[in-house]
């Protein structure tokens, strides 16, 4: 029913197109795609675009199908991938409150209501436990610097609660900042280890789609590009001791704390604890003054 013209017969593993010799070449049972004129064929590829159409415009007839095959299916590796595929597109990543999706907050307080209330709550635990470790330091830090190093704490403390902890981020009501890390539909995607610009394994996680996922994402991790511990909380402690009248700037490493400036949302199979070997910028430590000049 094909026009003879414009006609191929290819390989279904890869496309690869026969010719004659190639076809009688070929062991029996080899399984082959004829295509018409203007019709491509990439192999394994051309079947993963059509099962991802699939996705989007029949989802729930996908996840039926998908659950009646797992029901006959013996072979463990398609068990898993037809689980994981029916996992996957039955998520409920437009429901915000309990009542909605109660599954998602099974294990949680009962005093969280909404998904985005409980992931701003662990955004600010986050951002108190990195708080509590600049505090932690100042045993370390030399005694005639200390009331000036807990002048700062006390600073980027005040600073921390005027922005909520930051917990913007993690709220997809929040639009413009939330879109720093994820689309609006609640995507995370890993921003890859310190010293790449991508993730090679293309990480992404919705931790508003299901329970599961919402556990799963409490695992990434909030890497420090300069590394918190090795180098910006020392960094901060020195600069205090050796100001020598100089005023610290006090909010070049509240940035490198608690902002995204220094901040990469990582898997954490992409979180290198190796030393990053990177210091703060010395030019930014301490506060410039200001240029008087008099009138004459």
């Amino acid at each position: 029913q094909l026009p003879l013209a414009g006609s191929r017969l290819c390989l279904y593993e890869d496309g690869t197109e026969l010719t004659e010799s190639y076809f009688r070449a070929l062991p029996p049972q080899t399984e082959l795609v004829l295509l018409g004129p203007g019709e491509s064929w990439r192999g394994c590829a051309s079947d993963i675009e059509r099962l991802l159409a699939a996705f989007y415009s029949q989802q729930g007839a996908v996840v039926e199908a998908a659950r009646r095959l797992l029901t006959d299916e013996r072979a463990p590796h398609r068990q898993k991938l037809l689980a994981d595929l029916i996992h996957n597109l039955s998520e409920n990543i437009l429901a915000e409150n309990k009542e909605d999706d109660k599954k998602w907050f099974e294990g949680l307080e009962s005093r969280f209501k909404n998904k985005s209330s409980y992931l701003r709550h662990s955004c600010e635990s986050r951002m108190r436990g990195y708080m509590r470790e600049v505090s932690g330091f100042i045993s370390n830090v030399h005694p005639a610097a200390r009331d000036a190093y807990r002048g700062i704490i006390d600073l980027m403390a005040e600073k921390l609660k005027s922005v909520k902890y930051n917990g913007c981020y993690f709220d997809r009501r929040e639009e413009e900042e939330a879109a720093r890390l994820c689309t609006a539909e609640g995507w995370f995607s890993c921003q890859g280890p310190f010293d790449r610009d991508d993730c090679p394994c293309k990480h992404s996680i919705n931790p508003y789609s299901n329970r599961e996922s919402r556990i799963l994402f409490s695992t990434w991790n909030l890497d420090h590009i300069i590394e918190k511990k090795r180098a910006v909380v020392p960094e901060l402690a020195e600069a205090v001791k050796t100001r020598d009248g100089r005023e610290v700037n006090w909010e070049y490493f509240y940035q490198l704390l608690f902002t995204l400036d220094n901040l990469k949302l990582v898997h954490i199979a992409c979180h290198k604890k190796t030393n990053h070997n990177l210091s703060c910028d010395k030019t930014r430590i301490y506060r410039k003054r200001k240029q008087t000049s008099e009138i004459s």
